[in-house]
């Protein structure tokens, strides 16, 4: 017979380790994943600035 009392709950503790590290690699993708669409986002607004101030500069060139 093996040498396990009832209130021998490793597989508990394995299975909530498990889990919990699960757990903090998906929020680690969530971050990651959010935070590149945070910078492309970015780079994306800036980029439309530059080309509207270069739009609006090129109008303001022409009349003179």
């Amino acid at each position: 017979m093996p040498d396990r009392d009832w209130y021998d709950d490793s597989e508990y503790h394995d299975a909530v380790q498990r889990a919990e590290r699960s757990a903090r690699f998906g929020w680690a993708m969530i971050a990651g994943t959010v935070g590149g669409l945070g910078c492309a986002l970015l780079t994306l607004v800036s980029l439309a600035v530059v080309a509207a101030v270069a739009c609006m500069y090129a109008v303001v060139a022409m009349d003179y």
